[in-house]
């Protein structure tokens, strides 16, 4: 528990219900004289309310409405938590808040607003601290729902109306942010390969989570050891992540293909069809060759794809505007600097059950500028067709 006088908050995820309600219940009795705040978004859309639940150890619960904010859960959702964070923070009757998300609620906004909100100027973080974030996950589930395209509103599981994402989605954003992650004891199923493949995907997807089984009272303790909230959001930014390394277990495998050369937009486009369905899971940053000052994300899982600008690569950048970015930033550019590319780099990992790597890598490699075509150079990259135009801004 963290050595202060603020309240400690456990912030909860998982698409999966059952397990993530057994996760919450395990903190409630193990987390000493706890309380548990659950927003239910089940009327949200058609009703126009949010259900607010909230249950002590002693069995005591209270139920209210909480009306909508511009027809938005998420902002409804945002302006009750704080202030009763801050309320129960201030009755001092409790040892320990835990913050049950929604179903395919991403805990990063969540954790983020509790970090940094503030109630009538109030800094929420005078008198609550995140001291943890646990995503519950059923292992047997996780591979066959990466692996399809099912949305979050074709199983009510969405956040708002606007809630475009795929199950997939939701479940490698819970994963991934998360520092523990909470399992189904094994039981009958222990010898199941799915079983194995499952825990596999899930050590590969965050290697340095820590996975607690529910049911054998160790949750309380790891999910009380300390949740750092700048490097969470440095581990889940393309322009800062470590991606996780190749590994192979269980019929699950993880490759990271890396190259400086800038890829060619047109045929790097056209792979796109067989990229994405290649892994359950992949991420990563890259360059192309008419866009060589801009740094772009990769953001795959199931059959959706994100491609987002994510700023400028520092060898475009003059020195003195290296201030501006963050020191992590600053370290690795330098430790890891090209003579003709600076830390333009391609990195994309792959992550997969039957994972054709060798594949993968061939197309790839097909995709970056051949020899005849670097040598022609960076203004004549630049007049190589858009093909990212209907997932970017123009070119300049």
């Amino acid at each position: 528990m963290p050595d202060d006088t603020r309240l400690p908050v456990v912030v909860v995820a998982g698409l999966h219900e059952a397990e993530r309600r057994q996760a919450v219940l395990e903190l409630l009795s193990g987390g000493g004289n706890a309380v548990v705040l659950h927003h239910d978004l089940t009327d949200a859309a058609v009703h126009g309310r949010v259900r607010r639940d909230i249950l002590d150890a002693a069995g005591s619960r209270s139920e209210s409405d909480v009306p909508l904010t511009g027809d938005c859960p998420c902002c409804a959702l945002r302006e009750d938590l704080l202030p009763e964070l801050l309320r129960i923070a201030d009755a001092g009757r409790h040892r320990l808040a835990v913050v049950e998300l929604w179903g395919g609620s991403d805990p990063h906004p969540a954790v983020e607003v509790i970090a940094e909100g503030a109630v009538d100027g109030r800094c929420l973080s005078e008198a609550v601290v995140v001291a943890g974030v646990v995503t519950a996950v059923d292992p047997l589930r996780l591979v066959p729902q990466l692996s399809v395209p099912d949305t979050l509103s074709e199983h009510a599981a969405q956040t708002c109306a606007d809630d475009t994402r795929t199950r997939a989605e939701a479940l490698t954003q819970q994963v991934e942010y998360a520092t523990v992650h909470a399992v189904p004891a094994e039981g009958a199923a222990a010898g199941a390969p799915e079983l194995h493949a499952g825990l596999a995907m899930l050590r590969q997807l965050h290697p340095s989570a820590r996975t607690v089984t529910l049911g054998t009272g160790t949750l309380a303790p790891v999910a009380l050891a300390g949740f750092d909230v700048p490097a969470a959001r440095d581990r889940v930014n393309p322009a800062l992540a470590l991606l996780p390394y190749p590994q192979d277990e269980a019929g699950v495998a993880t490759l990271v293909w890396e190259r400086r050369r800038p890829l060619h937009p047109a045929r790097f486009h056209e792979a796109l069809d067989l990229l994405v369905p290649a892994a359950q899971r992949s991420r990563g940053r890259f360059w192309l060759a008419n866009r060589p000052d801009l740094l772009l994300g990769w953001d795959a899982a199931g059959a959706s794809l994100v491609v987002e600008e994510c700023g400028p690569w520092l060898a475009s950048l003059p020195d003195a505007s290296w201030e501006l970015y963050p020191p992590q930033r600053r370290a690795a550019a330098a430790l890891d600097w090209d003579p003709v590319h600076g830390d333009r780099v391609q990195q994309l990992c792959f992550t997969a059950e039957g994972l054709d790597a060798d594949g993968i890598v061939e197309l790839l490699d097909s995709c970056l500028l051949a020899d005849d075509e670097l040598a022609s150079g960076e203004e004549a990259w630049k007049q190589l067709p858009d093909a990212f135009d209907d997932m970017l801004d123009p070119v300049a």
